[in-house]
């Protein structure tokens, strides 16, 4: 177990065939795949494990990254609640009924789990290092090491303040929304519609429900729909409960603390008051701003990008984790072909994109649906009952069949925003 504030880590040589900046799924998942294949990997982090993150909730179609990666099993061994379904409570505080995940594909994938960061990612960092790769953390990347236009390493400073100069073919970058590369670089290109802001925060003795519902997600809006809550069930008696809306709305001027802006919009939504009645919370409360973005570009000479790094679309429809694995998985499977190939090209390099791209649309325009004043899925799904299979395809993690985004068509006569796409251009240079 990776322990850097307590335990020795491995010495870190000059050169290694990839450096993976960022030791979160997307990292440790790429760094796993690439060891496995013989790659001497590299990953750095600049937090010590394990740590604290948000992003708790996982979707089915995460199974069949972890099954690669060889870890399902070991998740059926942990106390992570498993989750079912997702239900969704809506601003005039109606229950729905719940989408039951198995309903609509019957394998074990449909059932999925709520998980604790801290050990899932520290269960991900130690098989990537059983597969050998090598992982510092508490170590933070200053700056890339470039040749003209080509990234050719990365300069470090170690947990003793020592900086590093460390050589590779190629710099991975799954910093998180830190995005390192990115932001060095300008790519950064905030989402023209979504401009949200998040309170959160963990409580215990929060209300679960019981039977195959207690590890239920369910996303709750407030009156009026100015804001919306998460509420995802995790070990010990925690739940995970954090509420998002416009920036300009939940961070106005006078309305306090985190905190206070949290228990007003408590007040607003009568269905999260009611589980929230004998609940007490058991961290402080964090907030996340304007966190909607992509990369303009992808892939450049020497480097990529993969997970949260490379984009962040939204929390409501808990599809963080997923492409942080899937995105790894293709990032590393590019980076094994390449060096069978010989050719790190970007124009190779970035063969795997468009087709990820695409499935990342859907849940954008998703989200974009969710969040669209008067537009109601339960109406749309009445007028148009062939695409509830569409909808369900996108909330379970099903988004890269070309039929999926069939029912956008249709949706954008109510939401012209459907129909904007994604400025991004994958760059060519060889």
């Amino acid at each position: 177990m990776i322990d850097s504030s307590t335990t020795e880590q491995p010495e870190i040589e000059t050169e290694y065939d990839v450096i993976i900046i960022g030791a979160g799924p997307a990292g440790t998942g790429t760094g796993a795949l690439l060891a496995e294949q013989g790659r001497k990997t590299l990953i750095v982090d600049r937090a010590h494990f394990p740590r604290f993150h948000v992003g708790e909730s996982l979707i089915p179609e995460t199974y069949w990254s972890l099954k690669r990666l060889g870890l399902v099993e070991q998740l059926k061994q942990t106390a992570f609640p498993k989750k079912f379904s997702v239900q969704f409570v809506t601003d005039e505080g109606v229950e729905t009924m719940p989408f039951y995940f198995h309903e609509y594909k019957d394998h074990e994938s449909s059932q999925t789990w709520q998980v604790l960061r801290a050990e899932f990612d520290q269960m991900l960092a130690d098989n990537a290092q059983k597969q050998g790769a090598t992982i510092r953390t508490g170590t933070q990347v200053l700056d890339l090491l470039t040749a003209g236009e080509q990234v050719t390493g990365v300069r470090v400073k170690l947990p003793n303040q020592e900086t590093r100069e460390i050589k590779a073919k190629l710099v991975v970058d799954t910093s998180g929304q830190s995005a390192f590369i990115v932001n060095r670089l300008k790519l950064k290109q905030a989402d023209p519609v979504l401009r949200k802001g998040t309170v959160w925060a963990h409580f215990k003795n929060a209300h679960r429900d019981e039977g195959i519902d207690e590890g239920a997600t369910i996303i709750l809006q407030t009156e009026g729909k100015h804001s919306w809550f998460w509420y995802i069930p995790l070990p010990d008696n925690v739940v995970s409960v954090g509420c998002t809306g416009d920036m300009n709305y939940m961070f106005a001027k006078d309305r306090g603390t985190s905190e206070d802006i949290f228990w007003q919009e408590v007040e607003r939504c009568s269905a999260i008051k009611r589980r929230l009645e004998n609940a007490q919370p058991d961290t402080e409360f964090m907030t996340t701003k304007d966190f909607s973005y992509h990369s303009s570009q992808p892939v450049g000479p020497g480097w990529m990008l993969a997970g949260d790094a490379l984009g962040f679309i939204d929390p409501v429809y808990s599809s963080g984790v997923f492409l942080a694995l899937k995105s790894g998985e293709l990032v590393a499977d590019t980076i094994n072909d390449a060096f069978e190939a010989d050719d790190f090209s970007v124009e190779r390099l970035s063969q795997w994109y468009p087709g990820y791209r695409a499935g990342v649309e859907n849940f954008r325009k998703l989200v974009y649906a969710f969040y669209t004043p008067g537009f109601s899925f339960g109406s749309f799904l009445r007028q148009y009952p062939q695409f509830k299979t569409n909808l369900v395809d996108i909330l379970i993690g099903d988004v890269f069949k070309p039929e999926v985004a069939e029912m956008f068509t249709v949706m954008q006569d109510e939401i012209p925003e459907l129909a904007m796409t994604d400025d991004s251009e994958v760059a060519m240079k060889k």
